[in-house]
């Protein structure tokens, strides 16, 4: 497995794996929105990329947008962004996208990464707490679509 940061040349790879994160969660397919949506965030350097491959085929994602910490005054990184496709789950590739986020954002002085889930999503938080990951325990948070 080879994990490694994105550039917008690995678009093609991406955009079938972004589709797919995306209609996990109840999106509907679409293969060209993602290429857009993704060389958009990679031309503007608006997100980090991490890609993983096993046996010379993308696997895997994870997608970082930066922020800030108000209360910390410093720098955070939002994953927002975790995907496995379900063929290559179980063999660490999920393991491997979460450290390169948290050694990326360590080598960037941020002062912390936050992540979310659905909250049936069992799976996936089992990952993120065995990997070091505490739940949000403090604050509630709220959305307000605006479309």
């Amino acid at each position: 497995m080879n994990v490694r940061q994105a550039t917008i040349a690995d678009l093609e790879c991406l955009a079938p794996l972004f589709a797919g994160y995306r209609t996990f969660y109840g999106q509907t397919p679409d293969v060209d929105l993602a290429r857009e949506f993704l060389r958009q965030r990679l031309s503007r350097e608006q997100s980090v990329i991490f890609l993983a491959a096993s046996a010379g085929k993308s696997v895997g994602f994870a997608q970082l947008y930066p922020s800030f910490s108000s209360g910390s005054a410093a720098r955070i990184y939002i994953l927002n962004d975790l995907y496995v496709q379900p063929k290559a789950r179980g063999r660490g590739i999920g393991r491997a996208l979460l450290a390169a986020s948290v050694e990326y954002g360590r080598a960037a002085g941020a002062v912390s990464l936050t992540l979310s889930t659905a909250n049936d999503n069992a799976l996936a938080q089992a990952l993120y707490e065995s990997a070091g990951w505490q739940p949000e325990t403090v604050f509630r948070t709220y959305n307000l679509p605006l479309a």
